[in-house]
């Protein structure tokens, strides 16, 4: 399992809580991300993603008129940065959201999205597939248990 410090977004882009959910959808739109960092009095409190804006427009709020306050979940999900990408996803699956906000010290620091957990994990299956491609043309069979015992190991104990 890695941990997810190298694939948290520490630049998170980010409105008032004052700003109006059309604003959000628009800047995530325009920048091609799923979430908004929510601020208010200077600090970021939360994160409003594109599935809290669909669910505020069918219960009929007008998206232009509406702040971010109002469609702010309090206990949006969140993770310490040494988070691990299992960690993660367990959390994205209970809790059904595809972006986790990154807190350190009660302060948002940075935004965790599924795709870079996917990122994370291609990268690390990859890396033991090259593990194992260097001990077959090596002619180390024998040394091949350890890293196919580390790699079904990951499998069986991922949360994916």
């Amino acid at each position: 399992m890695a941990s997810i410090q190298t694939r948290v977004t520490r630049t998170v882009v980010a409105l008032d809580d004052t700003a109006s959910c059309a604003e959000a959808a628009r800047l995530m739109t325009d920048r091609g991300i799923g979430s908004v960092g929510v601020r208010r009095g200077g600090a970021l409190t939360g994160l409003v993603t594109e599935r809290d804006l669909v669910a505020a427009i069918a219960r009929g709020v007008d998206p232009a008129r509406t702040p971010l306050a109002a469609v702010l979940r309090p206990d949006f999900p969140a993770v310490a940065p040494q988070a691990t990408d299992a960690e993660c996803a367990q959390l994205m699956r209970t809790r059904r959201t595809r972006h986790l906000a990154v807190r350190e010290g009660g302060v948002v620091v940075g935004v965790i999205s599924m795709l870079d957990l996917v990122d994370l994990v291609v990268e690390e299956k990859q890396s033991d597939i090259e593990q194992l491609e260097s001990y077959i043309r090596g002619g180390r069979a024998h040394q091949l248990s350890e890293p196919i015992t580390t790699m079904f190991s990951h499998a069986a104990n991922s949360a994916y």
